[in-house]
C-alpha cells in the first residue's frame, strides 16, 4: 500500500458499481458461508475468497473529482478515498439543495427597484455557489445542463429584472440536476428565463386577419438542442443511416406545428406589478385567449384540438421525450461535459441504456445517468496513454478548480469576481453568458487544419481557444493567484511548508490541481524554474507558490484532462 492511498471497502470498487454489485454479492456470500449461514452449507465447505480491498490513490481521487465536481482539494480527495467512488456520489446525491441565488440576491438587497434592469449581483451569487457550495457534484451537473439547455443573461430583457431572472434559471437547473430529464424539460418550458430568452413568452396564436404566426424560436430549439438533435441516431450516438444516407429528425412543418403549442404563456403577476422580481421566480401562466386551441401536428403525432395550454404542452413534451434520440443525444453530451470529448460508441450505449431505463423502468433519471457516466470503466480506467480520451477543461472550470483547491473565499461576502467573458483580459467564458443558444462551443466542433480533425475526433472546448484567449487566461490566472480577484483570496497555508523545496511544492500542486498528470519532463522544467527563485522567508516563499501555481495552471497537462 502506498503512503498516499487509503483502503476502501470492496463495495466501493468501480467494477462493482459498473456491474451491478457483483463483487459485493460475492463478498456477502463469503461472509455468510464463513458464518455457517446462507443456504445451510456445511461448516467444512471452503469459503469463497473475499476480494482484496480497493485502493484509491491521491491522483485517482483528484482525477475523479476533476470529472465529478467543481474542483479537487485535499478534504474532498480524502472523502473519495475513504468512501469510494460510488458512495461519494451517493452522498452527493443525498445532499440538499443549498441556499438559492435568488434568495442571496434578495438578502443582499438587489430586489430594490434601483437595480431593475441591472445585472448587479448575478455573477456574485453564482461564483459564490460554484466555489463554496458543498453539493459540488450538483454544481458541476448544473453547469453541464446550462450548456445544453442554454439561456444567457444578455437575452433576459423582458421582465426588467435581469439578474433575478438569470439566477432563477440556474436555480431551476440546480434543483432538477438529479431529477428526471422530462420533468426538467417541463420546468424549462414554463420558466420566465426561457420564455424571454427564446422569445415565446407572450406568444399568440395565428391571426387570420394579419397572417401573423406564432414565434418558432423555442419550438425549434427544444427539438434541435434540448432533446433530439438534427439527425436520427443509433443508441450509441452515431447517425442512423437509411440506404446509406443520414436521416433528419424534423422539417419546417414540424416546427410550425409545434410552435402552436407554445402560445399563451406569459408572466404570472398574481396581482403584483414588476416593481419586485417575485414573478420571475414563478412558472409562466396561461392566457387562454392567446393560446392556440386547434390541433397541432409535428414529428408524426397530432395534439388534438380543444386542450388548454398546460395539457397541450405536456402532451407535446411527452411525445418529444419518447423519441429514441433523446437518450443518446443527451447522454453523449453529458459524457462530453464531464469526462471525455470522444467517448466510445460502447460508452455512449451503456449510458444511453440507463437513460432509457434506470433499472426500475424509468426513463430520464439523471441521478442514474450521472452515476453511470462517472463509474463507467472508460471514465475510471487509466487513460494517460490514450490518444483519443480526454477533454480540454473549460476556462471557468480551471478557475474554480484553483479556487476550490485552496479554499478561496470572499471575506466581505461580496464575491466581486464579475463577468469573466473577455478573452483578452479574463477567462473568455463566464457562467450563463453564452453568446448564443448554441453554447460557448458546439459538441461537434473540430479545430480547422488540426491533427484532431485528421484523426476524425472532436474538441468542443477548443472553439474558445485562440492566441488572445490563451494569453488572456494565463495573465488573468497569474493575477488571481497572487492578488486574488476582487475580494476573493485563496489560502496557501498548506503550501507554505513546502515552498522551500520546489519539487515537493510542485508535486503537491500537480496532485491536487492536475491529478498528477504533469509529465516528468514538465515537472523537471518547472522545478528548475521555481527552484531558481529566492526562498527562506514567507514573503519570498509566497512568490515561489505564485510562480508554481501559475505554471501548473498554464501547463498543457492541466488544461487537457486525461
Amino acid at each position: 500500500m502506498t503512503p498516499d492511498a487509503l483502503t476502501l471497502e470492496t463495495a466501493t470498487s468501480p467494477e462493482e458499481s459498473t456491474h451491478g454489485g457483483a463483487l459485493s454479492a460475492v463478498a456477502a456470500g463469503a461472509l455468510l458461508s464463513a458464518c455457517g449461514g446462507g443456504g445451510g452449507g456445511s461448516s467444512s465447505s471452503t469459503p469463497t475468497p473475499v476480494p482484496p480491498p480497493v485502493v484509491i490513490t491521491d491522483a485517482q481521487a483528484s482525477r475523479f473529482l476533476a470529472q465529478a465536481s467543481m474542483g479537487a482539494n485535499r478534504a474532498e480527495m480524502s472523502k473519495v478515498q475513504s468512501q469510494g467512488y460510488a458512495a461519494w456520489i451517493d452522498a452527493q446525491l443525498a445532499l440538499p439543495v443549498t441556499n438559492s441565488r435568488y434568495d442571496w440576491l434578495v438578502a443582499k438587497g438587489f430586489n430594490n427597484i434601483t437595480y431593475q434592469n441591472s445585472e448587479s449581483g448575478f455573477d456574485a451569487s453564482n461564483w459564490k455557489k460554484l466555489i463554496t457550495a458543498p453539493d459540488t457534484l450538483r454544481q458541476r451537473v448544473m453547469m453541464a445542463l446550462s450548456e445544453i439547455t442554454v439561456a444567457a443573461i444578455d437575452g433576459l430583457i423582458g421582465s426588467g429584472w435581469r439578474a433575478f431572472t438569470a439566477a432563477t434559471y440556474l436555480d431551476l437547473l440546480e434543483a432538477n440536476a438529479f431529477g428526471n430529464y422530462r420533468t426538467l424539460l417541463g420546468k424549462i418550458s414554463m420558466s420566465v428565463p426561457m420564455g424571454e430568452f427564446l422569445t415565446f413568452r407572450g406568444n399568440v396564436k395565428y391571426n387570420a386577419t394579419t397572417g401573423a404566426l406564432p414565434d418558432e424560436n423555442y419550438a425549434r430549439e427544444v427539438i434541435q438542442l434540448f432533446s433530439i438533435g438534427l439527425l436520427k441516431l443509433n443508441l450509441d450516438g452515431t447517425p442512423l443511416q437509411v440506404n446509406g444516407a443520414q436521416v433528419e429528425t424534423y422539417t419546417l412543418s414540424d416546427i410550425t406545428g409545434l410552435a402552436r403549442i407554445f402560445t399563451g404563456w406569459d408572466f404570472d403577476m398574481q396581482g403584483q406589478t414588476n416593481a419586485t422580481p417575485a414573478f420571475v421566480n414563478r412558472p409562466m401562466a396561461q392566457v387562454a385567449s392567446r393560446h392556440e386551441t386547434g390541433a397541432s401536428t409535428f414529428l408524426g403525432t397530432t395534439i388534438p384540438a380543444g386542450l388548454n395550454g398546460l395539457d397541450s404542452l405536456n402532451q407535446a413534451l411527452d411525445w418529444i421525450f419518447s423519441h429514441a434520440n433523446v437518450a443518446p443525444f443527451i447522454s453523449k453530451q453529458l459524457i462530453q461535459k464531464l469526462v471525455t470529448s470522444n467517448p466510445s460508441s460502447a460508452y455512449v450505449t451503456r449510458v444511453a441504456t440507463v437513460f432509457n431505463n434506470d433499472g426500475s423502468g424509468v426513463k430520464g433519471n439523471l441521478s442514474a445517468v450521472i452515476k453511470t457516466i462517472l463509474l463507467d470503466s472508460e471514465a475510471r480506467s487509466d487513460s494517460s496513454a490514450s490518444t483519443t480520451f480526454g477533454k480540454q477543461r473549460e476556462p471557468m472550470l480551471r478557475f474554480v478548480a484553483w479556487a476550490r483547491a485552496f479554499n478561496a473565499n470572499s471575506v466581505t461576502d461580496a464575491w466581486a469576481i464579475g463577468d469573466t467573458s473577455d478573452p483578452a483580459s479574463r477567462l473568455g467564458q463566464s457562467p450563463l453568458r453564452s453568446p448564443t443558444v448554441f453554447n460557448f462551443f458546439r459538441p461537434g466542433y473540430v479545430p480547422p487544419n488540426s491533427a484532431i480533425g485528421t484523426a476524425a475526433l472532436v474538441a468542443p472546448e477548443f472553439q474558445l481557444t485562440n492566441e488572445s484567449s490563451v494569453v488572456g487566461y494565463v495573465n488573468y490566472m497569474q493575477n488571481a493567484v497572487s492578488r486574488g480577484v476582487g475580494d476573493v483570496l485563496a489560502d496557501y497555508s498548506t503550501l507554505l511548508p513546502l515552498a522551500d523545496n520546489a519539487a515537493s511544492l510542485l508535486n503537491e500542486i500537480n496532485l491536487v490541481l492536475a491529478a498528477g498528470q504533469l509529465s516528468s519532463a514538465t515537472l523537471t522544467l518547472l522545478t528548475t524554474a521555481v527552484g531558481s527563485m529566492p526562498s527562506g522567508t514567507d514573503p519570498v516563499r509566497l512568490n515561489r507558490i505564485y510562480a508554481a501555481l501559475t505554471l501548473v495552471l498554464a501547463a498543457p497537462e492541466f488544461i487537457i484532462l486525461k
